[in-house]
């Protein structure tokens, strides 16, 4: 008998419980956008967008059905470029300086490059040598590789 009411009480609070985390869990991404982050000016530093604007970067992708008539299609994580970003493609004025092979930026499926953004200055290793730099030694590493193996790594020297 007190076994029996015993089990009641607990199937009873363990519903409960389901019941009140279910009403707690928040809506998919792809249902409601996530809301934007802010940067210390309070201007938008991150924001999901069915398209890469001009000037921004993206740092994740996935995929979701509010950017087409019909079936999935890719959303980005779009930010302006900064130093120390994370980002899947390298904007202008940008170097970059490592490498990583990941699933974040994928638009279709496999592993993509994600790049370690550099604003570029003397003294910088670097994995190219953007405009108004050249180098003064190299090195050869698996830092800037994009699909396996050694690749060069610029000592930048502003000119």
């Amino acid at each position: 008998m007190i076994r029996s009411k015993l089990r009641t009480l607990l199937l009873g609070g363990g519903s409960a419980a389901v019941m009140l985390a279910t009403a707690l869990v928040p809506a998919s991404a792809s249902a409601s956008p996530a809301h934007e982050a802010r940067d210390a000016a309070g201007t938008a530093a991150g924001f999901w967008a069915c398209t890469v604007p001009p000037g921004y970067t993206f740092t994740s992708t996935q995929q979701t059905l509010n950017c087409g008539d019909s079936g999935f299609r890719t959303y980005y994580f779009v930010q302006p470029p900064a130093d120390g970003l994370w980002a899947c493609t390298v904007g202008d004025g940008f170097t970059y300086s490592s490498t990583q092979q990941t699933l974040d930026c994928s638009t279709g499926g496999g592993f993509r490059t994600k790049y370690l953004l550099r604003t570029p200055k003397t003294g910088l290793w670097a994995c190219t040598v953007p405009s108004g730099f050249t180098y003064t030694s190299t090195q050869s590493t698996l830092d800037c590789s994009t699909s396996g193996g050694f690749r060069t790594k610029y000592l930048l020297r502003a000119f």
